[in-house]
């Protein structure tokens, strides 16, 4: 009898060698082991468990730092990336992608191969020959040893065969992703894409590894792996951008007093999960206005003091989701052919319907409001006075003025009639005053129209006005010339008046006696009254009492 269970126990543990050398999936795609109801709990549509087993001897795995790895690609290493469009809210979709990045000098060409760049020198100089991996060739000479078109070895480390769709002979590389106790295989190119459901997956912090063969004959030869870590969560990823005009730098979360500043939420949502829910925006400000509540994703506020306020943002999205199983209800009273506590056929009435899930998503900071220069105007434009020897450049004075606080420095763009082509900028810096009121000189090369740019700045804010100059030519009399001939003009135009006046005046003196009327004496003082005040219009006195002259500003 003792002999029996010796043999017994040897045929069990000869069956049992084969079961224990075999490898894993994850023995080969990483250390993590997931208990059974967490594999459960997170099943993935289309994936299949890490417990299945793994054909090594068609896709060999080496352990990191082999060196087979460094001769595994063709001159070089192949650098492989991993990105995703996490975090995901869970219940929508979450998509993975992978590129392959390969040495200097290649490419995968339009058939699926890996060509040398033409013309593209790498370490090792200009390769005669065009190909690095010539996969078409080597593909249809194993299809005619084997006698088929469907060889043994196009099939996936756990032996379901390729896909064969349109093309996929032109699929090189063998993808194999792993994450949650699960994995899922796919055959691409150089660049591949996979999308998962989150609905059953656990929330929290996960991590996606992916390890990539290319063909080598009838075996693949692992050329790359990448691990990427992703977040699944219950909450709405918000982010809120603000910006508002004349802030010099909206990232510093410093605005201006007396300004509207625009909110504009943006929701993480590549999947467009959200795209059918409705979603409400509940703002608090800080500043004791109340609560905002609304359905779109852009509200403008306007701070009226100084000081720090902080922001709170709470989004609301109403999204379809299973409903929670219902609680069990306390047993009734029965008769004593029923047991009591039976009820099941009263469960199994209850349907299971879709419910709606309130999804919340939170955003919060801290904004410090001060002042800053709120507008800028330019309220004269003049011809400035031509030095001698004059120069080639022709000057214009701009009286600019502002709203807010004195600014620092006065920026002047100069450019095409467009104001896209920039000819010429100047900065320079501005002495504080009591009041923002400068004149800015700036040249001008040349004839033509312009559009000139006046940006007057502080440490917070900016603030900027444009207008349009017409610059006369040299031939032209400049504005100062017309001007002054003008004047000329008139003023010989009222001595010719007053002289005539004056030889009418003295002809009807002559001539005629003076009668004392008087509608004479009225007109008499009423010429008199016209030439006195023509010449005080044209020939002005001393002018040092003006009041106005004190607000005339500096020239810049």
């Amino acid at each position: 009898m003792e002999c029996l269970y010796c043999v017994l126990g040897f045929v069990f543990l000869v069956a049992r060698l084969p079961l224990d050398a075999a490898k894993r999936f994850h023995d080969v795609l990483g250390n993590e082991r997931y208990p059974g109801y967490l594999r459960e709990h997170s099943q993935l549509n289309g994936w299949s468990s890490d417990e299945n087993d793994w054909n090594e001897r068609l896709y060999p795995m080496w352990k990191r730092g082999d060196a087979r790895w460094r001769n595994s690609w063709k001159g070089g290493r192949v650098q492989v990336v991993l990105t995703s469009d996490s975090p995901a809210l869970v219940g929508s979709n979450m998509t993975f992608a992978v590129n392959l990045v390969f040495p200097r000098c290649q490419k995968e060409d339009a058939n699926g191969n890996i060509v040398y760049e033409k013309n593209c020198r790498n370490d090792s100089g200009l390769s005669p020959d065009p190909y690095v991996y010539n996969w078409t060739t080597s593909s249809e000479d194993s299809d005619r040893e084997s006698g088929t078109g469907q060889s043994q070895h196009n099939v996936f480390p756990d032996g379901k065969p390729f896909p064969h769709h349109h093309g996929w002979k032109k699929w090189n590389f063998v993808y194999i992703f792993h994450t949650l106790g699960q994995y899922f295989q796919k055959l691409g190119r150089c660049s591949v894409r996979v999308s998962i459901n989150t609905t059953n997956m656990t929330v929290g912090t996960q991590v996606m590894e992916v390890i990539v063969y290319r063909r080598h004959g009838r075996t693949y030869i692992p050329i790359a792996q990448v691990k990427d870590v992703y977040v699944v969560t219950d909450q709405i990823p918000v982010f809120v951008t603000m910006s508002q005009r004349n802030d010099r730098n909206s990232s510093d979360e410093t605005f201006l007093r007396g300004l509207p500043i625009k909110f504009d939420v943006l929701i993480h949502d590549p999947s467009h999960f959200l795209n059918k829910s409705a979603i409400d925006y509940k703002w608090n400000f800080g500043d004791n206005t109340g609560l905002f509540v609304s359905n779109n994703h852009t509200l403008n506020h306007t701070y009226v003091l100084n000081g720090t306020f902080n922001l709170n943002l709470t989004v609301q999205a109403t999204v379809p989701g299973p409903c929670p199983p219902p609680s069990p209800r306390p047993p009734r009273p029965t008769p004593s052919l029923v047991p009591a506590g039976d009820n099941s056929l009263e469960m199994s009435k209850i349907p299971n319907e879709n419910c709606q899930i309130n999804r919340y998503g939170h955003f919060k900071a801290t904004l410090t409001i001060v002042e800053g220069i709120l507008e800028v105007n330019i309220i004269q434009i003049a011809g400035a006075p031509m030095p001698k020897p004059k120069p080639d450049n022709s000057l214009m004075d701009f009286v600019v003025t502002c709203r807010g606080t004195i600014p620092t420095e006065v920026c002047t763009v100069i450019s095409d009639p467009t104001c896209q082509i920039v000819q010429n900028m100047v900065c320079s810096p501005v002495d504080a005053e009591e009041t923002c009121l400068l004149t800015v000189r700036r040249a001008f090369s040349g004839s033509g129209t312009y559009c000139v740019n006046f940006t007057l700045g502080d440490d917070t804010s900016l603030a900027l006005t444009s207008t349009l100059i017409s610059i006369p030519g040299k031939d032209t009399a400049s504005p100062l010339r017309t001007a002054s001939g003008a004047l000329i003009s008139v003023g010989c135009l009222a001595v010719f008046v007053a002289v005539a006046a004056i030889l009418v005046y003295k002809k009807h003196k002559e001539y005629k006696p003076i009668e004392n009327r008087p509608e004479n004496m009225v007109k008499g003082r009423g010429l008199r009254g016209f030439l006195h005040h023509t010449k005080e219009g044209f020939f002005r006195g001393n002018q040092e009492k003006d009041p106005l002259l004190k607000n005339q500003p500096g020239t810049l």
